[in-house]
């Protein structure tokens, strides 16, 4: 059996690791594009299931934390955000919907990016995570569309997942988990 040098292989690694993470093109208001990669979200807050800070929960201030998003598709027009809590005592929690968000690479902290759908508590604003017990999971999903909605403020979950279906270039989601204090 014919051995390969190991710096042939190193140098393989590299060349494989480069060509996949390399940023595409830097688009409007520095977003980066990218031709096919898989979008990314991540919050300067919280790691990916780990829990998110107090401020932005029912506890602290109930302020949407920061995201960031790597990595959007090229044709993107719009960004659609749905926040659920698939742990909720009864269904699943719908604590945030935001569309007709501009392809922008930062949400920031306590912003309204797009136009607000109705969450279930029947407000059109985030509402942070407020377990009734245990630690909850918090999933922020983000999706790429390939066209603005032009939907009415106040819609619903249910609504904007039908009105985004055939149009999603891409998606992907972040988890926070929270418990409340004493609980």
């Amino acid at each position: 059996m014919k051995r390969i040098a190991p710096y042939g292989l190193i140098f393989a690694a590299v060349l494989l690791f480069n060509v996949s993470v390399a940023p595409g093109p830097i688009g409007w208001a520095g977003v980066r594009y990218c031709e096919g990669g898989e979008m990314k979200l991540s919050s300067s807050e919280f790691a990916n299931n780990g829990y998110i800070p107090k401020k932005f929960t029912c506890e602290g201030k109930d302020v949407n934390p920061t995201l960031v998003i790597e990595d959007i598709p090229k044709n993107t027009k719009g960004l659609a955000l749905i926040v659920v809590d698939p742990d909720a005592p009864a269904k699943t929690w719908v604590h945030w919907v935001v569309f007709d968000i501009p392809p922008v690479s930062r949400i920031a902290e306590g912003s309204i990016p797009g136009i607000q759908g109705i969450n279930d508590s029947g407000n059109l604003n985030y509402g942070g995570p407020c377990p009734p017990s245990g630690t909850h999971r918090y999933f922020f999903k983000i999706y790429a569309l390939d066209q603005i909605l032009n939907l009415p403020e106040g819609i619903d979950k249910p609504a904007l997942e039908k009105a985004i279906e055939g149009h999603i270039l891409s998606q992907t989601e972040l988890i926070g988990l929270y418990k409340r204090s004493g609980r």
